[in-house]
């Protein structure tokens, strides 16, 4: 044998040994699904509606998809406040302009900015946005991935290493590195898919480097494209997807997993890599590629995006379990919270307009809104559902990134340069506010306990 076969032969006896287990760890850790209701144990931290467990306070944002009406609650449509302010308000109040910088000013400090704290904040940011000499060269492209949330996750953790107060966990030192990482994602991630496109797919490297005085938007297409050109039109959309990213509720799986790990007194990059690995997992951050994949595959089977009744009689089919994945769902239709609709969709919907417009996509738009138009009155004809279907954000979002010419590999990562915003912002809150480990009860139903 080999020296090099060695490694090869222990993975075949691993692969063997797994393999034969499995099934013993699938007979040992089955739970009767009876008994959660039996316990009065909410699955998923969610009520029969699908409501969430309180599990914390927070000032940040809230979401609301229901009111009060005459003692009676009935459901609304669906609204994102940030800070006090809704979304759509505050990206109303932006006009033309780029916003990422000003509104992630807001959800760290509480406030909006003046016209000299948001100018500060956002020369801030562009000085920050800058690596550790060869790092790029020595953590990003030494190991390429296809997975660049690995890829970014990784680098996280290597940035903690040039950092001298890692382990402070006051609010000035937790400030300081969350505003260093809010700058730096569009950095990991970008340079992280080059250097999966340069090893994996042959292409070219480019590696550019960010402007100070481009915004997170611009700065993110600068880097992204080898001729580093964007027009106004697809800035400003990339800009828009951003905030509606950057937060939400608080009640997400990723921004627990934040509150989680912060309250044990972690650092802030191994913090921010915990949520990074939440956010990566498909039944949170990676909604839109299931979306782009649906309608790739209806596009395959409807001739003519016009026609209602073919699209409808395939959107039938999937819902019926007869096509595309099989598992009978129309993917960005649907929200846990929301019911009639969903803000960030709709803000999306007039900017995936105007894009669509520019790019020449028009009939491709047409068949996402008629699958928008149709999917909910065939879900509730199909399907029995407690509350209303609409499409979420995840409908539109990866038809805009497509538009703008940015690969699937970096979908979820785009989620990630936003919603570090909003995962500082609770770091720091909860950093403030509490002073205990968050520790949930798990109740044993083993059928024999040791006395």
């Amino acid at each position: 044998m080999n020296k090099g076969d060695v490694p090869h032969v222990i993975e075949n006896k691993l692969s063997q040994y797994a393999s034969k287990k499995a099934a013993v760890c699938r007979q040992n850790d089955t739970i009767d699904p009876q008994l959660y209701q039996a316990f009065g144990v909410k699955r998923g931290l969610r009520d029969e509606n699908g409501k969430g467990v309180l599990a914390g306070l927070t000032n940040i944002s809230t979401i609301i998809s229901s009111k009060t009406v005459n003692g009676q609650k009935v459901s609304c449509d669906g609204e994102l406040w940030y800070r006090g302010r809704r979304v759509e308000e505050l990206i109303d109040s932006l006009g033309d302009s780029l916003g990422f910088e000003r509104i992630a000013y807001l959800l760290l400090m509480g406030q909006m900015p003046s016209e000299e704290e948001a100018l500060e904040f956002s020369s801030l940011i562009g000085e920050c946005r800058i690596l550790p000499s060869n790092f790029t060269r020595d953590v990003i492209m030494k190991a390429p991935s296809k997975d660049i949330m690995n890829s970014i996750t990784r680098s996280i953790l290597t940035l903690a290493s040039y950092d001298e107060s890692v382990t402070d966990t006051d609010v000035q030192s937790t400030l300081m590195q969350c505003i260093r990482l809010i700058s730096e994602f569009p950095l990991l991630a970008v340079y992280a898919y080059h250097a999966y496109n340069y090893s994996e797919n042959m292409e070219s490297m480019i590696i550019h480097r960010p402007s100070p005085t481009l915004s997170t938007a611009e700065n993110f297409l600068m880097m992204l494209r080898p001729d580093r050109s964007y027009t106004p039109t697809e800035a400003k959309v990339l800009d828009t997807a951003l905030i509606l990213h950057m937060e939400h509720g608080g009640g997400n799986n990723s921004t627990f997993t934040t509150r989680v790990v912060t309250s044990s007194g972690s650092d802030t990059y191994s913090t921010m890599a915990a949520a990074m690995s939440s956010l990566k997992g498909p039944r949170h951050g990676g909604a839109n590629i299931k979306v782009m994949e649906m309608m790739a595959d209806i596009r395959a089977h409807v001739a003519d995006p016009y026609d209602t009744e073919e699209v409808g009689a395939y959107l039938s089919k999937i819902i019926d379990k007869e096509a595309f994945d099989r598992k009978g769902l129309v993917y960005g239709m649907g929200h846990a919270v929301y019911s009639l609709s969903d803000p960030r969709e709709r803000v999306f919907r007039s900017y995936v307009d105007r894009l669509a417009q520019e790019k020449g996509r028009m009939r491709d738009l047409a068949l996402y809104k008629s699958v928008e138009a149709q999917a909910p009155e065939l879900i509730a004809k199909h399907r029995r559902i407690y509350k209303g279907v609409s499409p979420n954000v995840d409908f539109y979002s990866g038809f805009v990134y497509d538009m703008l010419g940015i690969p699937q590999e970096l979908y979820t990562a785009m989620f990630a340069i936003a919603r570090i915003v909003g995962w500082s912002a609770h770091r720091i809150e909860e950093i403030i506010c509490m002073d205990k480990i968050i520790r949930p009860a798990y109740m044993s139903v083993l059928e024999e306990i040791p006395k």
